[in-house]
C-alpha cells in the first residue's frame, strides 16, 4: 500500500504540491496564533472559595466559616483536595479537582454546594468564588509612581483601585486586577462614650441612623409640559459634613443629637493586611494582572500593555506606571532562545548534506521537507490547545534528526539508482542525459525501494514515546506537551516521506552529480568505518561482552546523579521569599520590608525590587503578613559584574540581608509557585506532619527544623507556627451580664463594634465606594485596662459598668492560644 501511495504522488505532482501549500498555509496561521508562554502551566484544576469575615480573627474564622465550607467542599464530585487557610478576617477554601475535569464545571459544582451551606455560616459572611485562574496566572505587575510627590499613597490607591483596575480587568484574557499596597480611604466615626452616656444613647443606634441616612430612592415619574421627570431621593453620604450631620436622635427638649455631637468623623486608612515597597523606599501601590485560565500569556500581557499606554492620558500629571515584572520578557527570551536552536539545527542539516552529497539542490529536499513538518506539528498543537513553549518546542527539537532522516536516506538512494545507469569509471553523473519520463521513473523506483522502510522506522520511534502519555499529574502535564510535539513533528515527516520527498527529488534532483567514492569525505569515511567493521563482525563475543559491561558500569554514576522535577530555568527575575514568626506587626513587617529592599537594590545587578508582604486583593494570594514575597527584576546578563553568575548573586543576597528572626528562601516566580501548587509548601522540598494535636505538630515541627538544618546543601529550614497566633480574650461572665439586663450576643456587638470597628455603610462618589466604619477612640482601647472599662449599654440606658473582671460584667485575658492560616480538611 506505501508503494501505491508513492506512486500515486509521482502520478499526481499538483495534488501534492497543492496540499502542501495549504498545509504550509495552515502552518503559518497555527504558528502565529498558537498561545506562547515560557514553561507549561502545570496547575490543577482548582476553584477557590473566598468567605470574608471582617475584623475577626483567625480562630473565629476557621470554626465558624473554614471548617463548615471545607466540609462542605469534600461532598463536590471529582474533588481530589480540600485546602482551608483561615486568616485575619478571610477565609480560603482550595478545592483540587481530578485531572482533565472542566474547569467551568467544576466552578459550576462548587457554587451548587456553596447554595446549601449559606444557613451554617454567619449572616455576615456570604462566599464568593475566586477568579478563573491557575496559580501561574500573575502575568504581570506594576507599580503606581507620583513623580511630583503631590498625590499621598490614599490617592495613589484609589486611583488604582476605581480608575486603573477596572480598565485592566476589561482587557480580554485578564481575570482579575488585584490591588496591593497603599491605604484604602475609610470614613472613621470616632464615637465619644462620656457623650454617649450623656445623651443616653446606644452605639447601635448611631450605628442604625448612619445607615438609614445613606440612600437614594426612587418615586416613580412626573410629566410636566409634556416630559416625563424621575423622580429621586438623594441621600447618598458625600462627605465628611453629611456624616457629621447625621440626626440620631433628640433631647427632651427636641433638639436634634448629630454625629458631630456625639463624636468626630475624619478620614483614614483602613486597617491593612498587605503591605507593598518599591526599591527600599517604602511603602507603594501597585497592582496585579491575573491571566484567565487557558488564555494566550504574551497576547494578554501585550494587550494590557496597550491598554496601560491608552489610559495614560486619563492619569494625573506625574504618574507613571511602572513594570516590576513582565512575564513577556521571559516568554521572548525562551522562544527567541529555542527558535534559533531549531535554526541552527536546520542550517547543520543543510551543510551535512551539502558536504556528503555534493550537491545543493539535493540537499534542498531535505531542507524544504524540514520546516514543512515543523508547520503541520503547529497545526496540531492548535487544534488540541498547546501553547508553544520550551517543552513543546524542545519536542520539535529532539525530532529533528529523525524528521530528516527519511529525505536524506531516499535522495542518497536516488543518487545510487543514478549511479548505477551511469556509465563505470565515470566521476560525474549528467541528469540532463535523461529523458523526463525516465527521471521520474528513477525518482518512484529509489523511494519505493526504502521509502516503506523509513516509513516504519519512523512509526517505531513515535510509538516509543507512547509511555509518555500514560503520565499523569503534573508529571503528564510537563512532558506531554514535549511527546505530543515529537510524535506530530515525526509523524508529518513520515508523512511526507510518501508524498512530498519524492516529487521534490523529481524536481531538485538534478543537474551533475557526483559518485560516492569521488566525494573526498565519503572516501575517508569509508577507509575508516570498513576496518571497523570487519574488527567487529570477527569478533563478536568480545563485543557483545564488552557491551554488557559497560551497561553494567553505567549503574554506578547513574546512583550518585541526583534528579529534579524539572530543569532549572533562569527567569531573568529571582522571587525572594523570607518568613518570620505569626504575629508581626504591620509597621515592623513594613520597616522589615523597605529595610530588605533598599540592600537588593543596591546590587548592580538588580534593576527593580517589588516587595509585597501580606496578601493583595485576591483569592489567589494566601499570605498573612508573616509572609513576604519579593520580585527582583535582574539586568540582562551584559550589564552584570564580569565573573558574577546567578548562583554566586543570590548567594551575595542571601548573606546581605540575613536578619534575626528571619528565615530567607530563594527562588523564582514560576518555579516558586510551581513548587507551591504541587506541595503547598514554598520551598522545593518539605516535609508534612500530620496529627490531630496542633500543639504537639508545632513541637514536632521545631524539632525537624533543628535537624534538617544541619544537612549538606541546606540554606535555610523553617517550621510553620500552627499555634502561634496572640489574642486577647474577653470572658463574658454569663450570669453577671444577665443581671443587667444583657445577653452574650449584646456584650459582643459593643465588643465588635465599640472596640474592633465595624464597616457599617458606603459611600457613593461617582464610581468611588469607601467604607464607613464606627467605633471609640483609639486612646481608649488600646490596652487591656482600657478595654475593660469599655461601657456596655443596658435597657435602660448606659450602665456604667465595664468589662473589667471586677466590675461582673466580664474579664479580659491575654495569650497565644488559636492558630493563624492553619489548614482544614
Amino acid at each position: 500500500m506505501l508503494k501505491r501511495v508513492i506512486d500515486w504522488s509521482v502520478a499526481n505532482k499538483l495534488i501534492v504540491i497543492l496540499f502542501t501549500v495549504a498545509a504550509i498555509a495552515g502552518g503559518l496561521w497555527s504558528l502565529k496564533n498558537t498561545p506562547l508562554e515560557a514553561l507549561p502551566d502545570l496547575s490543577d484544576v482548582q476553584v477557590i472559595v473566598q468567605a470574608d469575615y471582617s475584623e475577626q480573627a483567625p480562630r473565629i474564622v476557621e470554626d465558624q466559616v473554614t471548617y463548615p465550607i471545607a466540609a462542605e467542599m469534600l461532598k463536590v464530585p471529582g474533588a481530589r483536595t480540600v485546602r482551608g487557610y483561615s486568616f485575619f478576617g478571610v477565609s480560603f477554601v482550595y478545592v483540587i479537582f481530578d485531572d482533565g475535569t472542566d474547569l467551568y464545571w467544576a466552578r459550576s459544582r462548587v457554587l451548587e454546594y456553596l447554595s446549601g451551606i449559606k444557613g451554617r455560616l454567619p449572616e455576615a459572611v456570604t462566599p464568593t468564588l475566586g477568579p478563573d485562574a491557575t496559580g501561574l496566572g500573575w502575568v504581570y505587575q506594576y507599580a503606581l509612581e507620583d513623580t511630583t510627590g503631590k498625590m499621598n499613597l490614599a490617592e495613589l490607591r484609589s486611583l488604582q483601585d476605581w480608575y486603573l483596575r477596572y480598565s485592566l480587568t476589561a482587557v480580554p484574557g485578564v481575570s482579575e486586577v488585584a490591588s496591593i499596597g497603599g491605604f484604602e480611604k475609610q470614613y472613621q466615626i470616632d464615637l465619644d462614650p462620656a457623650r454617649l452616656q450623656a445623651y443616653r444613647i446606644p452605639i447601635t443606634q448611631v450605628m442604625t441612623a448612619i445607615r438609614n441616612a445613606n440612600s437614594d430612592v426612587g418615586a416613580m415619574v412626573m410629566e410636566l409640559s409634556e416630559r416625563e421627570y424621575m423622580v429621586r431621593g438623594l441621600g447618598y453620604l458625600k462627605s465628611i459634613s453629611d456624616i457629621e450631620n447625621v440626626v440620631v436622635g433628640a433631647t427632651s427638649a427636641g433638639t436634634p443629637i448629630r454625629v458631630a455631637e456625639l463624636g468626630t468623623v475624619t478620614i483614614g486608612p483602613a486597617v491593612r493586611r498587605g503591605i507593598a515597597d518599591l526599591d527600599g523606599r517604602g511603602d507603594a501601590v501597585g497592582g496585579i494582572v491575573v491571566m484567565r485560565f487557558g488564555e494566550n500569556a504574551r497576547a494578554t500581557i501585550d494587550r494590557v500593555k496597550a491598554k496601560l499606554i491608552e489610559v495614560k492620558s486619563g492619569l494625573p500629571h506625574g504618574v507613571i506606571v511602572r513594570p516590576v515584572y513582565d512575564r513577556s520578557e521571559l516568554i521572548d527570551s525562551s522562544i527567541s532562545t529555542v527558535r534559533s536552536t531549531l535554526l541552527q539545527q536546520a542550517l547543520i542539516v543543510a551543510l551535512i548534506c551539502v558536504l556528503f552529497l555534493m550537491h545543493a539542490r539535493s540537499a534542498l529536499v531535505a531542507v524544504v521537507t524540514l520546516p514543512i513538518s515543523v508547520l503541520i506539528s503547529f497545526i496540531c498543537l492548535r487544534a488540541l490547545g498547546i501553547s508553544a513553549d520550551i517543552m513543546s518546542l524542545g519536542g520539535i527539537a529532539i525530532a529533528i534528526g529523525e524528521m530528516i532522516d527519511a529525505a536524506i536516506v531516499m535522495v542518497e538512494n536516488m543518487h545510487k539508482q543514478l549511479e548505477r545507469r551511469s556509465p563505470p569509471g565515470s566521476r560525474v553523473i549528467n541528469t540532463a542525459l535523461l529523458s523526463t519520463r525516465e527521471r521520474w521513473d528513477i525518482v518512484a523506483a529509489s523511494a519505493k525501494e526504502v521509502g516503506p522502510s523509513l516509513f516504519y522506522s519512523l512509526l517505531i520511534i513515535t510509538v516509543s514515546f507512547i509511555p509518555v502519555f500514560t503520565l499523569e499529574g503534573q508529571e503528564g502535564r510537563l512532558f506531554k506537551p514535549l511527546a505530543l510535539t515529537k510524535t506530530f513533528a515525526i509523524a508529518a515527516a513520515s508523512l511526507l516521506s510518501l508524498t512530498l520527498v519524492p516529487v521534490l527529488m523529481g524536481f531538485f534532483v538534478r543537474g551533475k552529480i557526483y559518485r560516492e567514492g569521488a566525494n573526498p569525505l565519503s572516501r575517508v569515511m569509508i577507509r575508516v568505518y570498513r576496518p571497523v567493521l570487519a574488527w567487529v563482525l570477527a569478533r563478536r563475543g568480545m563485543v557483545i561482552v564488552m557491551s554488557v559491561a559497560a551497561l553494567v558500569l553505567t549503574w554506578i554514576p547513574f546512583q550518585r546523579i541526583g534528579s529534579e522535577f524539572m530543569p532549572p530555568l533562569e527567569e531573568g527575575t529571582i522571587l525572594y521569599m523570607p518568613t518570620t514568626l505569626p504575629g508581626i506587626s504591620v509597621a515592623r513587617v513594613r520597616e522589615l520590608l523597605r529595610q530588605q529592599d533598599s540592600v537588593l537594590k543596591l546590587f548592580p545587578e538588580v534593576r527593580s525590587v517589588w516587595g509585597k508582604a501580606g496578601r493583595a486583593n485576591t483569592a489567589t494570594d494566601p499570605a498573612g503578613l508573616d509572609m513576604i514575597e519579593t520580585t527582583i527584576a535582574l539586568k540582562p546578563r551584559s550589564e552584570w559584574r564580569r565573573g558574577m553568575t546567578y548562583d554566586q548573586l543570590v548567594a551575595d543576597m542571601d548573606s546581605a540581608v540575613r536578619l534575626p528572626g528571619v528565615t530567607n528562601a530563594w527562588t523564582m516566580p514560576i518555579k516558586g509557585r510551581i513548587d507551591m501548587l504541587a506541595t503547598g509548601i514554598r520551598t522545593p522540598v518539605g516535609i508534612k506532619i500530620f496529627g490531630p494535636d496542633l500543639a504537639e505538630l508545632e513541637r514536632l515541627g521545631r524539632e525537624v527544623e533543628r535537624a534538617v538544618q544541619g544537612i549538606p546543601g541546606t540554606r535555610s529550614a523553617f517550621a510553620e507556627r500552627a499555634v502561634s497566633g496572640y489574642y486577647l480574650d474577653i470572658d463574658i461572665d454569663r450570669a453577671a451580664a444577665g443581671r443587667h439586663g444583657l445577653n452574650v450576643g449584646d456584650v459582643q456587638t459593643v465588643i465588635a463594634t465599640a472596640i474592633g470597628g465595624m464597616t457599617i455603610t458606603q459611600t457613593v462618589e461617582g464610581r468611588e465606594r469607601y467604607g464607613v466604619r464606627v467605633r471609640y477612640p483609639q486612646e481608649l482601647r488600646n490596652t487591656p485596662e482600657r478595654l475593660a472599662s469599655v461601657l456596655v449599654p443596658v435597657s435602660n440606658g448606659i450602665s456604667g459598668a465595664g468589662a473589667s473582671a471586677g466590675s461582673g460584667a466580664g474579664g479580659s485575658t491575654m495569650g497565644s492560644d488559636g492558630m493563624a492560616g492553619s489548614p482544614s480538611g
